[in-house]
């Protein structure tokens, strides 16, 4: 007989690509893990995994079980939460993956209270900042700065993002202060190497101008950027979300050249086709009051500290 733990054991592999990733994702041993896919195996008399020492691939079976047993898992999953809903619960798993440096400056404080209020919810939260694959990675959720542009997700708006073009008082005393996107590029420019080369993007009369100022460092965290520019090594062109308090502080200055930087939004997307939980909309409606319109991070009209 199959048992749904196994099924649910065989989609997190597939997903994860690993037994010891899918563990983790689980929250279980990777012994059980492999327990419940070859109990599975052994119930439908069919081999779903190749395993070696290097990797974990699917077989022809694995490839033409997996679509089934993704919608068994997550009509499974999806009938317990409407019933739990019906009580007016919020409960069961969720995964969102989100940048560090947001996740651990606002969007972090911004959920604690909200699970508090929701203890039945098993939220799993990853921070990177690399651009995830909601769909094949297996994630409810994510949770982006910027734009996105994958066709297969549905984004919703969560607040405001203002670029702030920034550099230390020491460094502008030293180096003088731009005045114009053409002075811009003669500086030295600290930059956020996920974004590539033309990150610094201008709103213009015509559409966007990109500025390419010296590279002085180019790195892949928010937070070391702002770092930097607070030690006085270049300008940054920084969210307002990691640049507000250090502006208000006075360690940073914003810069205007003219233009202004393009302007940017925070958003939760969701894999197309996929059904949208209870929880998941609470969360999202949650979040955008918490940031507020205009965000409480922003230096301009905003409180300094979240409503």
């Amino acid at each position: 007989m199959m048992k749904i733990e196994g099924i649910a054991a065989f989609v997190a592999v597939a997903e994860a690509g690993s037994i010891s990733e899918a563990a983790r994702r689980l929250r279980l041993s990777k012994s059980v893990v492999s327990e419940r896919v070859a109990e599975l195996e052994r119930g439908l008399n069919a081999t779903l995994l190749h395993r070696t020492t290097r990797k974990l691939t699917l077989t022809e079976d694995g490839i033409a079980f997996r679509e089934r047993a993704v919608r068994i898992v997550s009509e499974v999953q999806a009938a317990a939460s409407d019933l739990a809903e019906r009580r007016g619960l919020l409960t069961g798993p969720l995964r969102i993956a989100a940048p560090v440096s947001f996740g651990r400056r606002h969007l972090g404080p911004a959920l604690y209270p909200f699970l508090a209020k929701h203890p039945e919810i098993e939220l799993t939260l990853d921070l990177d900042d690399r651009r995830v694959d909601a769909a094949s990675e297996g994630y409810d959720a994510i949770v982006r700065h910027g734009t996105i542009a994958d066709s297969r997700l549905v984004v919703w708006k969560l607040a405001r993002s203002r670029r702030l073009l920034v550099a230390s008082p020491d460094y502008l005393d030293r180096h003088g202060t731009p005045a114009s996107l053409g002075e811009l590029e003669g500086h030295r420019g600290i930059f956020y190497t996920n974004r590539g080369a033309a990150d610094w993007r201008f709103e213009g009369p015509s559409g966007a101008t990109i500025v390419r100022a010296r590279l002085a460092l180019g790195m892949n965290n928010g937070d070391m950027l702002h770092d930097a520019a607070v030690a006085g090594l270049g300008i940054a062109l920084l969210p307002a979300f990691i640049a507000g308090p250090a502006v208000r502080e006075g360690q940073l200055r914003e810069i205007e050249v003219g233009l202004r930087p393009e302007p940017e939004f925070i958003y939760m997307a969701h894999p197309e086709g996929r059904r949208v939980s209870a929880k998941l909309r609470a969360i999202a409606q949650h979040l955008k009051e918490a940031f507020g319109d205009p965000p409480y991070w922003d230096p301009q009209g905003a409180p300094a500290t979240p409503a």
